[in-house]
């Protein structure tokens, strides 16, 4: 199967109902993982690659990657720019064939977030590419950034900025955050109070570390989408560490790397078919 446009995917997950997870790539073995997790359990998903992880390779090199991962995958999977930080980058990637899109202008005034998400969705669109923005800003550590803010969605601010910059979908901040270091408390009355607020449909970042049966939860309340980062890394660089730990002399980085694509896969497969019960 080919990468799937994001808008068909949304409409799949709408669909069938199923609470679409979106999987952090870095290289060619994440990849591979994810698309092979996805597949062992027949439902569908996101690979996505921030702007940062970018610094390793290009939006090229991670298309013909995710290619070659589902060239023989029998469940619909879309290639998506996580945490985009500039416009820029986001036409690299929907040039080299990206099929979604978020621009995180969360850090600038409202106002400039606003300015900055229209700009990108104008060219999304053009293309047909659906694009995710965020509204409110995530405690913890995203990759290489750290964030002491914990700037949850105002509700006020939803319909008019959904209306206005005219993304389709929205990643909101109800007490989730970013990497394994700070505990989560999602606020599920606010979760609620942004729902039917919004004209598009919700994500949550920072799925890693929030227990299974609040993330179910928040599916009944207008979230699509949900991210996983942290847990996919920990899988992966936890089977080189306990290699080495168990022979220092020993680098076989084929052996070590398949280990490390079927630990991340069962990681992705207990995942996606756990939220998706």
């Amino acid at each position: 199967m080919k990468i799937v446009n994001g808008y068909d995917l949304m409409e799949y997950g709408k669909k069938h109902k199923y609470l679409l997870p979106a999987f952090n790539t870095t290289n060619l073995e994440m990849t591979c993982a994810i698309a092979k997790g996805l597949n062992k359990v027949k439902l569908p998903g996101y690979i996505q690659i921030s702007s940062n992880n970018l610094r390793l390779s290009s939006p090229e090199t991670i298309v013909a990657i995710t290619k070659e991962a589902i060239k023989n995958s029998d469940v619909p999977i879309a290639l998506h720019l996580d945490h985009g930080k500039s416009y820029e980058d986001v036409k690299k990637c929907v040039d080299a064939g990206f099929t979604s899109i978020m621009i995180d202008a969360s850090h600038l005034s409202y106002e400039e977030n606003i300015e900055a998400t229209k700009k990108v969705v104008d060219y999304c669109h053009f293309y047909g590419i659906p694009v995710e923005a965020e509204l409110g800003a995530l405690k913890g550590k995203e990759e290489d950034i750290v964030n002491e803010a914990d700037c949850k969605t105002d509700p006020e601010l939803v319909h008019d900025f959904v209306t206005r910059t005219g993304c389709d979908l929205l990643a909101v901040s109800i007490g989730n955050v970013h990497g394994l270091d700070i505990e989560p408390r999602i606020d599920i009355p606010l979760l609620k109070k942004l729902a039917p607020l919004s004209p598009a449909p919700l994500v949550m970042h920072g799925g890693s570390g929030i227990p299974f049966e609040i993330i179910r939860e928040i599916k009944q309340h207008g979230m699509l989408k949900v991210n996983y980062g942290s847990d996919l890394r920990k899988a992966f660089v936890a089977t080189f560490g306990e290699a080495y730990v168990q022979n220092n002399g020993v680098a076989s980085v084929i052996e070590h790397s398949l280990d490390a694509v079927e630990n991340v896969s069962k990681t992705v497969q207990y995942i996606t078919s756990t939220i998706n019960q």
